[in-house]
C-alpha cells in the first residue's frame, strides 16, 4: 500500500473506455459536489488520405487522462462516471502523478493559440527529404523536397516525371512523409 494521502489533492491516470477520452473529461467536469479537475491533452494535426487533407485530433495518451481530485472523497465518483473504466492501479496502490509533469504537458498546450488541451502539430519536413505525393494526379510519386514554404502551406518537390525532372508546387499536407528508422536498440 502506498504511503501517499488519500486526503490530500493530488493526480491520479484515469483509464478510460476506447476513444472515449474526451466523453470521460466532459462528464467528470460535470461532476456536482465533487472536486475534479481534469485534463485530457490532444494532438491536431493535418492528415493526407487518398481522398485529400482532413484535420485529425487525438488524444496524446490513446485510453488515458489525468484527474485532480481527493482520492478517499472521489475515487467511487470518478471510477463510475460516463466513459471511465477505472483508476490506475497497482494491487491497491493508486500511484499519483507527479504536479510537475501535469504542469509541464499544460504549458506546452497554453501555448498554442490558448486552447488548453489541443496541440497542433505541423509535419517537421526539410529540404533534400525524399516523400510521396499522397494525392491528386501524381499520387504515389516519390521525389526529393526542394523547397519548404510554411506560411502558404506549400512545399516544392523534384519529381522524375516524363523521363526528366520536374519541380512540383504541392499542398505540404498532400505528401506523405518519409518513415524514419529506428535507432538501434543499446547492445544489438
Amino acid at each position: 500500500m502506498s504511503d501517499a494521502d488519500p486526503n490530500k489533492l493530488a493526480w491520479y491516470c484515469v483509464r478510460t473506455q476506447t476513444k472515449r477520452e474526451h466523453i470521460a473529461a466532459e462528464h467528470l467536469r460535470g461532476r456536482d459536489g465533487v472536486e475534479v479537475e481534469v485534463f485530457c491533452p490532444r494532438l491536431r494535426y493535418r492528415k493526407p488520405t487518398r481522398r485529400g487533407t482532413i484535420w485529425w485530433l487525438e488524444p496524446l495518451f490513446p485510453g488515458y487522462l489525468m484527474a485532480k481530485f481527493r482520492l478517499a472523497e472521489a475515487d467511487r465518483t470518478v471510477t463510475f462516471c460516463q466513459g471511465v473504466s477505472g483508476l490506475v492501479r497497482f494491487g491497491a496502490d493508486v500511484p499519483e502523478i507527479p504536479e510537475s509533469f501535469v504542469e509541464s504537458l499544460r504549458r506546452e498546450y497554453q501555448a498554442d493559440a490558448g486552447e488548453s488541451e489541443i496541440l497542433t502539430v505541423s509535419p517537421d519536413l526539410k529540404s533534400g527529404e525524399e516523400v510521396e505525393v499522397a494525392n491528386g494526379p501524381l499520387a504515389g510519386m516519390s521525389g526529393v523536397v526542394v523547397e519548404i514554404a510554411p506560411a502558404a502551406e506549400r512545399v516544392k518537390i523534384l519529381l522524375e516525371f516524363l523521363g526528366q525532372p520536374q519541380v512540383v508546387d504541392i499542398d505540404l499536407f498532400s505528401i506523405l512523409l518519409p518513415r524514419k528508422p529506428l535507432p538501434p536498440k543499446p547492445g544489438m
